[in-house]
């Protein structure tokens, strides 16, 4: 599932004549890389299924009619929910580009008013990524959706439901490796006879390595992924058809859904238990939407269609060609039917194909974690940008050892591909019936079709696919229970994680300081300001926090100038770096005070290129000579500031600017001097050093204020103050809070704040890290939250 693919394609030529041909070499292009990445988890499926289906229930019905029906079986679950389901009706259902759980979610916070984040109207406005503006968003709809958005309980509840398909997401981040090298290893107990224990040592050495290759990053060998899944699908392909051909040509009479009726007939009640089994066909189809946002639409569908839909369907009809003739093979019939001349070429593809989808899960759950993280829902994880030329490509060592020992565990402790297989099977058709609920809501609220069409795609997919859960469940004794025991605990992470958050956050909207003693205070505040910049981090977006007040009571000086910064997530997969910054004023111009509302998406990598600060000044100057010719920004009634907030984009800046931008970079000793009338000018670019030579390049910025005979006195003292400031130095001052339960609290609430709560804060990274905050300017000022 991970964002491996990064190949830059070059942008369509103008020529109306040749777009055609440019987009859909585009689109063949993207097909190919969609098979290293999107399709590593579902073409391996073929190594476990029939084993998991025939071993235990089904043992005695391993005949021909059997075999039969649970080939029409598998061919009409590929059809129904890989084909119809995703390639054809989820795939339009994207977030600007974007797929997956979160983008569903995403899509209904934007058309309803379902959202529970903070504040998060005033981090929305005018944000460009909505394809309706806030506006937008509290018209009036339907019944059903003023009856959810109405009660809080409802939009809480779908919330959890979210997560915990999240959660489940992050369950197949544990099982698929164990099952992918646990089942492709296992080919070795057909020629080499290997014990049962040698074969799970090597496949947890495989396992090891896996994982400690994680924080290289995957961009030197993606290339690699798509080769290695192409040439699987070949040779799986081969096998099958080959199969069908030696063993039993009558097999392609079983794509009758007739055959499925004569198996429920002969296998009843067992029938039904082994369609657990079964249901490990589809495995990793749910890639195909979570992938969406690095490839395109028309792109997986044309890799699923044309390539992996007829090569697995080929590959489950040659092994039940060979079963009907060697019913006693089904333990390993995917390498007893492989002809033995080329059965260690396909061990080796098969092991490497295995990594492969392996490598697309932990990568996918990293980026996971990360989106649960930007709806407040996860603590603070050290984020680690492994390329700069690949969007999305992440690593998190934290959850990756964690996902390592349970990952060993499950695979020391089960040993066996068909237990993992039953917890893998209801983790993914959980992931499956959690997505189809959603979809129904998206096909009601943001295509604004009938409910009664919502309705009948619920219940038709909800039928599919619940006989698949009800089977599912039917093994939590034999494995089931992993995912969710698993789920629980994510859940239970997630939910005290944020629910302490929220308490904070109501805390410091309630203890807000008053906007009437700080003016009171004059704009000295009755203190002395010293040179300098102070950056307030707070999680307000409107109001001074308490922190600030509890500053000041205890320090006799401040900076001259201050910041109130808020960063927030928005519901939107990106955020343009052109509307990145949100700029307003806090008090009247003398004090100079600022407020800065920075904004990301959901996907967003928050990377640590030291040009935040030069940003945050050339937008904070643009915002004043803005707010000097907007007569609507003039007002002089304190009411009217801390309400105002401008967007501050490179377009606005480089059409007007008053500052000259000196910019020098250190190149080993060599100095190179720039200067531009131009606000933005290359500051705005990346400053990544090389891979191959970090800290070759240094930057260094400074601003000058250009001669301008018509700009207003006020306007001119005020930049040269801003300039001051930045050259005297820049200070991040945050809070470092200790959250309690109130004395009068319940014992429950004592239990998840003071426990559980405090236990993650102590044991997460601190909001600097994962605010990339420079540790030599940070500032902390303690104080006790009771809530």
């Amino acid at each position: 599932m991970g964002p491996e693919s990064g190949v830059s394609i070059p942008s369509p030529p103008r020529n109306p004549s040749s777009l055609s041909w440019v987009n859909l070499s585009r689109n063949l292009i993207l097909a190919y890389q969609s098979l290293g990445v999107v399709y590593g988890d579902l073409s391996t499926s073929p190594l476990y299924v029939y084993s998991s289906t025939f071993i235990g229930n089904l043992q005695d019905h391993q005949n021909e009619d059997a075999i039969f029906g649970a080939f029409s079986l598998i061919f009409w679950t590929l059809t129904l929910i890989p084909l119809l389901k995703y390639v054809f009706i989820m795939l339009g259902a994207d977030d600007s580009g974007e797929g997956g759980t979160f983008a569903l979610y995403s899509l209904l916070c934007r058309h309803a008013k379902f959202s529970l984040l903070p504040n998060q109207q005033a981090a929305d406005e005018e944000l460009s990524a909505y394809k309706y503006g806030p506006s937008m968003q509290v018209a009036t709809g339907s019944p059903l959706k003023r009856f959810l958005e109405k009660h809080k309980a409802l939009r809480t509840a779908l919330l959890v439901v979210v997560l915990f398909g999240a959660s489940m997401v992050i369950g197949d981040g544990v099982l698929t490796p164990a099952i992918s090298v646990l089942s492709s290893v296992s080919g070795l107990q057909v020629t080499e006879k290997k014990l049962a224990s040698e074969i799970v040592v090597l496949a947890c050495v495989i396992l090891v390595g896996l994982f400690a290759l994680q924080h290289f990053g995957t961009r030197r060998v993606a290339f690699m992924f798509a080769p290695i899944v192409i040439i699987w699908l070949v040779s799986i392909f081969s096998i099958g058809l080959y199969n069908i051909i030696f063993w039993n040509p009558k097999i392609v009479r079983a794509i009758s859904p007739y055959y499925i009726i004569k198996f429920f007939r002969e296998t009843g009640k067992d029938g039904w238990f082994s369609l657990g089994g079964i249901l490990l066909s589809v495995t990793g189809t749910e890639a195909m939407f979570a992938d969406l946002g690095h490839f395109t639409a028309l792109s997986i569908r044309l890799a699923f269609a044309f390539v992996v839909y007829p090569c697995l369907v080929v590959q489950y009809m040659g092994q039940a060609a060979f079963l009907s003739r060697n019913p006693q093979k089904v333990l390993n019939s995917f390498y007893d039917s492989i002809p033995g001349p080329v059965f260690w070429p396909i061990f080796v593809i098969a092991t490497l194909a295995t990594i492969v989808g392996s490598q697309a899960i932990i990568t996918a759950t990293f980026s996971l974690i990360k989106q649960c993280h930007a709806l407040g829902c996860f603590p603070r994880v050290k984020v680690v940008h492994t390329s700069k030329h690949i969007l999305g490509q992440i690593y998190i060592p934290e959850i990756n050892w964690i996902l390592m020992i349970l990952t060993l565990a499950i695979t020391i402790g089960f040993r066996s591909t068909t237990l993992i297989g039953n917890a893998y099977g209801l983790a993914c058709i959980t992931v499956m019936f959690i997505t189809t609920f959603l979809m129904a809501l998206v096909v009601t609220f943001v295509w604004q079709k009938s409910v009664l069409l919502a309705a009948m795609f619920l219940v038709f997919f909800w039928f599919s696919e619940g006989v698949y859960l009800s089977a599912a469940l039917m093994k939590v004794p034999q494995g089931g229970w992993v995912p969710l025991v698993l789920s629980v605990i994510f859940m239970l992470v997630m939910y005290i994680w944020h629910y302490g958050t929220r308490k904070k956050y109501n805390f410091d909207l309630h203890n807000k300081v008053s906007l009437k003693w700080l003016l009171g205070l004059g704009p000295s505040l009755g203190i002395v300001r010293v040179p300098g910049i102070g950056l307030i981090y707070s999680e307000l977006a409107t109001g001074v926090p308490a922190i600030f007040s509890h500053f000041v009571t205890n320090l006799p000086a401040f900076h001259k100038v201050l910041v109130f910064v808020c960063v927030k997530s928005v519901p939107v997969p990106y955020v343009s770096p052109e509307e990145r910054f949100l700029i307003g004023r806090v008090c009247p111009r003398p004090y100079r005070m600022y407020r800065c509302i920075v904004r990301y998406g959901y996907k967003d990598i928050q990377r640590d290129d030291g040009d935040f600060e030069d940003q945050l000044i050339q937008s904070i100057s643009e915002f004043i000579q803005m707010e000097a010719g907007d007569a609507q920004f003039c007002s002089s009634e304190s009411s009217s500031y801390d309400g105002r907030l401008a967007v501050i984009s490179s377009r606005t800046i480089q059409s007007s600017s008053s500052l000259i931008v000196t910019e020098r970079e250190d190149c080993d000793g060599i100095e190179s001097i720039q200067s531009s009338k131009s606000l933005m000018l290359q500051s705005l670019r990346s400053a990544y050093p090389d891979d191959e030579n970090p800290g070759v390049r240094r930057r260094h910025v400074r601003f000058e204020v250009a001669a301008s005979p018509g700009m207003d006195t006020g306007v001119r003292e005020e930049l040269m103050d801003l300039i001051e400031a930045k050259e005297a130095g820049v200070a991040y001052i945050m809070g470092h809070s200790y959250v309690k339960a109130r004395r009068s609290s319940s014992y429950l609430k004592k239990l998840v704040i003071d426990m559980g709560y405090s236990f993650l804060r102590k044991n997460c990274r601190g909001p600097s890290v994962a605010l990339n905050i420079p540790h030599i300017n940070l500032i902390e000022v303690g104080m006790i939250y009771y809530v």
